[in-house]
């Protein structure tokens, strides 16, 4: 069996990581999904909730799993029986860094490879970061995720907004 983790904030999911995810459900036979807790920042979404959204989000891909993680990506993929880190690409821009972390990746466990996914074009302008500050002005997010993402979204601004 051949799984692949797909490690990162998903702070919140947006299209362009779910097209991913899914292209990756038919390459691979198990992809995890790794929801990484940390502890420096300061996410919108939990951990646990993100876990959560991601697999209401994902829940038709039965090759699929959804779990958090702390630490190093290397590490949460031997945890789990993994020898490919998958990474999606939108851009040049992120191949730089993405490129540095494989390397380093690469130092640390040498039985584990990086396997890089470009982004749907139609995806390729779109983040996480873009989505939640459209959303801080209560522009339209519907084309940035699917309506039990963009909800949840939606619903935590409002809350903290409430809260403040």
């Amino acid at each position: 069996m051949v799984t692949a983790v797909y490690p990162g904030s998903f702070d919140p999911a947006t299209y362009g990581h779910l097209d991913v995810i899914r292209r990756a459900s038919i390459s691979f036979d198990k992809v995890i999904i790794g929801v990484l807790h940390n502890s420096a920042k300061s996410p919108l979404f939990s951990a646990e909730e993100r876990v959560n959204i991601l697999r209401n989000a994902l829940c038709d891909l039965k090759n699929v799993e959804v779990k958090s993680f702390e630490g190093l990506s290397v590490n949460f993929a031997r945890e789990n029986h993994a020898h490919f880190i998958l990474r999606g690409l939108r851009a040049v821009t992120d191949f730089e860094y993405e490129l540095q972390m494989a390397q380093t990746n690469r130092v640390l466990a040498p039985d584990i490879d990086t396997m890089f996914m470009t982004t749907s074009l139609e995806y390729a302008y779109l983040s996480s970061t873009i989505m939640k500050e459209v959303a801080s002005f209560n522009g339209d997010i519907s084309k940035f995720a699917p309506p039990e993402i963009t909800r949840a979204v939606i619903e935590k601004l409002q809350a903290v907004k409430s809260s403040k």
